[in-house]
């Protein structure tokens, strides 16, 4: 089986501002253009999750439209990181010292004073991964930091302590990765 991870077309919000759990909107042409190339791609009786982000749920949406044979599930677990205060700003605008606080503890700092930890996204992955159906492929309609904690746990790990341990390759805009798991 097949754990498809689709990150969710590119964002109408500023370039080199921070949005996690902000509810940005996605372009609707570049989401319809992923749309189409994901439901031509999905197996037959795929289970498909979202995140509840509307970026993502209106990407399940359109491919379901597409193929009404597939339903989707939202999933609070696939929402992207909570970056606390730091939602909304330039990436440029947040003090080095503050970004410097979150590394020297970076599985359990709350990021943007109130944010989540990468911990606390960590272990709601792993639920999510652990509760994957074991005959069919599962799809993920999801975020950039998701996919990568997923990467992770497919692969055995299922915390990270240093920044240098987060995978740095990331999914683009409107793209996906697979990955062959074992039952």
């Amino acid at each position: 089986m097949k754990l498809w991870l689709v990150r969710h077309a590119q964002v109408l919000f500023p370039p080199g501002t921070c949005y996690g759990l902000l509810d940005v909107p996605a372009g609707p042409e570049v989401t319809l253009e992923c749309a189409r190339d994901l439901a031509a791609a999905l197996p037959a009786g795929a289970c498909i999750s979202t995140s509840p982000l509307q970026r993502c749920e209106h990407l399940a949406q359109a491919v379901i439209e597409l193929r009404p044979d597939l339903v989707y599930k939202t999933d609070a677990r696939l929402q992207e990181m909570n970056f606390g205060a730091w939602e909304g700003r330039p990436w440029a605008d947040i003090p080095l010292g503050e970004f410097e606080v979150w590394t020297a503890n970076f599985a359990d700092h709350a990021v943007g004073g109130h944010g989540d930890s990468v911990g606390a996204v960590m272990a709601r992955v792993a639920q999510a991964f652990d509760e994957l159906p074991q005959a069919v492929d599962s799809v993920w309609i999801t975020h950039a930091g998701i996919i990568r904690a997923a990467e992770l746990v497919a692969n055995g790990v299922r915390q990270v302590s240093r920044p240098d341990q987060w995978p740095r390759d990331g999914v683009a805009c409107g793209q996906w990765r697979t990955l062959e798991l074992t039952q």
